[in-house]
């Protein structure tokens, strides 16, 4: 979601409540998503068996048998929870000292969740799953999200008492609600919007929350003066970081790590990916950037492809159908048009002309080439590496270099022209 495994999204919801113990009960495919977490400080559960949600939070609690106070315990496909509404939660549970607190919402259609049922005087009975559920229950609206405060110990005094007495055999969390009301202990259910709770089962329901999801980081960055010329078509990562006076043009895809600096201008269809992108670059149409360093006032496209390890210094200018692969371009030097350049090091103020290629690979190993400060390359150039070009010097149009060229010299390796007069009257 956004340029993050969903977990780590979960991860960071609960991390900023600054829990004592941070635990996650893992199982099927659990590989996945213990590698998602894997530098993230956090202890893990796993269940080998998925004997049901209360055998995963008893599984938890035979692991951290000395752990006291109040327990948060929520589903790892609510990518969409807010802190705020946690604290909350965890905020009202403790006021009114409950034995259970737990989010629940109204959803038009309640399909595959737990109905909350209430009584006549609308406090909570029990939740039913849908699986167990009657016609008349089925038709309940409020739903229960699956998030719960529990006042640890009371809770571990209910768990040995849930039954898989029903259709999935499978122990129930949602039974302790009924349980603890039966020891008259309180049980404080809260509704929240349904969009913070929806959980993520299909790809539809994922590309929802992705909506979402994007929206919120728009209206983030948005507020802090970055202009988006539509923002329902610019798409931007969570770990994106962005200056201030930023133009967004529609169809921008920001992904991974990528900062971009203030009074940047990124023009439509263009995607850039864990790369940084200094003040005043402009990235004109149709562009792709992928981890490379543009240094401040750097020109880009349209139609250019930076291909990783790119460096590009202040001023330096790659235009339409021009591609880079790992190549330094040096402070002011220019590429204009047609051209690639790879496993090259360009210096100051350089001219490339149209068509240009360093031809870097033999079949078997890439080789560099090295442009100095000053270099004037003409158009249709191939150089051939491994080669130098010394400082100063000029390529003439045309030319095949296989050579090193020594400094402000004119180098000129072309076929020479032979002009045959009344060649076609005689070929007629």
């Amino acid at each position: 979601m956004c340029g993050k495994p969903m977990i780590l999204h979960i991860y960071e919801l609960v991390s900023a409540l600054s829990p004592k113990t941070h635990a996650f009960v893992v199982g099927h495919q659990r590989d996945q998503v213990m590698d998602a977490l894997s530098e993230k400080p956090v202890d893990f559960v796993v269940q080998e068996q998925q004997l049901g949600t209360a055998h995963a939070v008893s599984e938890f609690l035979k692991q951290h048998s000395n752990i006291q106070g109040l327990l948060l315990v929520l589903n790892g496909d609510t990518p969409l929870l807010q802190p705020s509404t946690l604290r909350g939660l965890l905020n009202v549970h403790q006021q009114r000292q409950a034995a259970i607190s737990l989010l629940t919402t109204d959803l038009l259609d309640p399909t595959g969740y737990g109905r909350v049922i209430r009584n006549h005087q609308g406090n909570i009975q029990r939740i039913v799953e849908e699986a167990d559920a009657s016609s008349a229950e089925k038709e309940v609206r409020e739903v229960n999200a699956g998030i719960y405060a529990f006042d640890i110990e009371k809770l571990g005094k209910l768990l040995p008492l849930i039954q898989a007495e029903n259709r999935q055999r499978e122990f129930y969390l949602p039974d302790v609600i009924s349980l603890a009301l039966q020891e008259q202990w309180t049980v404080l259910p809260q509704k929240v919007h349904c969009e913070e709770v929806i959980g993520i089962n299909t790809k539809v329901e994922l590309a929802e929350a992705n909506r979402v999801l994007r929206k919120r980081i728009n209206q983030q960055w948005m507020l802090r003066g970055v202009s988006m010329m539509d923002p329902d078509s610019t798409y931007i990562d969570a770990a994106v970081q962005l200056g201030s006076d930023v133009v967004l043009y529609p169809n921008v895809f920001l992904e991974g790590n990528t900062l971009v600096g203030s009074e940047v201008t990124i023009y439509p269809n263009c995607r850039i990916t864990d790369s940084y992108i200094d003040s005043e670059c402009v990235i004109y149409e149709n562009s792709s950037i992928e981890s490379a360093h543009l240094e401040s006032g750097v020109k880009i496209g349209p139609f250019a492809r930076i291909r990783p390890d790119s460096y590009l210094q202040t001023g330096a200018r790659i235009g339409n159908f021009v591609e880079l692969k790992k190549t330094f371009v040096g402070e002011g030097t220019k590429a204009n048009h047609l051209s690639y350049l790879g496993d090259a090091t360009i210096g100051k103020n350089v001219n490339i002309g149209a068509g240009t290629i360093t031809c870097n690979y033999d079949g078997e190993k890439k080789h560099p080439t090295v442009i100095e400060d000053g270099v004037f390359i003409g158009s249709d150039t191939q150089l051939i590496a491994p080669v130098k070009i010394h400082k100063g010097a000029y390529i003439a149009a045309g030319s095949s270099i296989t050579e090193d060229v020594p400094e402000n010299s004119l180098a000129i390796a072309r076929g020479r022209q032979v002009n045959k007069s009344g060649w076609k009257p005689k070929k007629k």
